[in-house]
């Protein structure tokens, strides 16, 4: 009892603009454009529709993560596929350190030799848009 009555008081005090959600101000457009990038290579699809993006250039290293359809006429139900990306830097020109879709990751350390393979091909053509 005496917990709630102190999550009341608590409540009560907090201003509303604290309690109400905002949008991410840390958002980089330039990481969001780079991880589409990567999953129309990857894909080898010349345009995919987005759902959730997000990005995250404040951290170590810098990164981005969305989900996807490939379908022409997506609904809402169809953003079910996932891509992580992570970058050297959060600004142009940034370089492609390694990246996940769904549960495989691709990347230079990755022990599959195929997935490490993947990994140096979708580089290579995220190297020449530089």
């Amino acid at each position: 009892m005496k917990n709630a009555i102190f999550a009341a008081a608590l409540i009560a005090a907090t201003p509303a603009a604290l309690l109400t959600a905002s949008p991410a101000a840390a958002q980089s457009p330039q990481l969001e454009q780079a991880c589409i990038a990567v999953a129309k290579n990857f894909l080898l699809m010349p345009t995919i529709k987005t759902g959730i993006v997000q990005s995250f250039p404040e951290l170590d290293p810098p990164g981005a993560r969305l989900t996807y359809s490939t379908r022409e006429d997506a609904k809402p139900t169809d953003f079910n596929n996932e891509i992580d990306c992570e970058f050297d830097k959060a600004t142009k020109p940034m370089t492609l350190r390694r990246f996940c879709i769904s549960e495989t990751c691709y990347g230079p350390g990755e022990q599959e030799q195929e997935n490490r393979r993947r990994f140096e091909e979708v580089k290579a053509l995220m190297d020449r848009q530089k």
